[in-house]
């Protein structure tokens, strides 16, 4: 607080003195000075003496550039050319990549210090290799597909829908007696698009109209990116034969505007197909 004194009349502060016996260096800023080798010093002598090294490296890197040119001009052979080694470099595509791969590989092998394990106690399919590379995908029959609906403890419960089965083993709902366990071990593409989930347990989609078969999309994507449905194959299902009839909906409402909007598609078709005739 000397400079308080100072201030309020009191005695001037005294010059520093450095202490005696304290190592002194080249300032590398100011020829022909001495500077102090202190702690708060080294940082600043640090970066001069790399800078004066830089300077040093680029130097010589231009002149073996005129040496080189001068070899060129006279019609000798010389090397490919140097690079400037106090270039500097750019990070580029390369290096983030390495960056992120070893941030990455940092958090993995802290999770793994820190809760035992390499992702953090984090579990879903996201997490899992098969996810990204799925060498278990294997082709379904129908029959074995309903040999997969919960009914046998132990065994883990599969679901299809549109022909991509996935394991909703980790569902709740598709237990037996659970809220969804109808739509286990069946590919029930069609209850998904209308809500019908007794009577439509079929994979046919024919006659449905776009919002139902935008239910059905939403419903595909639904078990696509769930975290704990793993997709696991296709299901084979025998052809459906374009003479049968069509599923009849469970709201009678919705089957008589079904019905109305097939009768007008086919009279549209009818009428269309007269006119090429003529």
């Amino acid at each position: 607080m000397s400079w308080l004194q100072a201030a309020s009349g009191g005695e001037a502060p005294q010059p520093y003195q450095e202490p005696p016996g304290e190592r002194k260096v080249r300032d590398p800023a100011i020829a022909g000075r001495m500077v102090a080798d202190k702690s708060a010093n080294r940082p600043f002598l640090a970066y001069k003496e790399y800078r004066e090294q830089q300077e040093a490296l680029h130097a010589a890197w231009v002149e073996r550039n005129k040496e080189r040119d001068a070899k060129i001009a006279r019609g000798e052979k010389v090397g490919p050319p140097e690079a400037d080694p106090t270039e500097q470099k750019e990070v580029g595509v390369i290096g983030l990549l390495k960056f992120f791969l070893y941030l990455l590989l940092f958090t993995a092998l802290a999770g793994k210090f820190f809760t035992g394990s390499y992702t953090w106690e984090y579990e879903s399919k996201w997490t899992q290799f098969k996810t990204y590379w799925p060498a278990n995908q294997r082709l379904f029959s129908e029959r074995l597909l309903g040999e997969h609906d919960g009914s046998v403890a132990g065994r883990p419960i599969y679901l299809a829908i549109d022909g991509d089965v996935y394991d909703v083993s980790k569902g709740t709902a598709y237990q037996p007696g659970g809220s969804y366990a109808i739509l286990a071990g069946v590919d029930a593409a069609r209850a998904f698009g209308t809500g019908c989930f007794k009577t439509h347990r079929t994979h046919d989609l024919r006659g449905l109209t776009e919002k139902e078969l935008r239910g059905v999309a939403h419903w595909k994507k639904f078990y696509m990116e769930h975290k704990d449905y793993v997709k696991i194959g296709r299901v084979s299902h025998p052809p459906i034969d374009p003479a049968s009839p069509v599923p009849e909906h469970c709201d009678p409402k919705k089957e008589a505007a079904a019905q109305a909007a097939r009768k007008a598609a086919k009279e549209k078709k009818s009428v269309e197909s007269d006119h090429k005739e003529l």
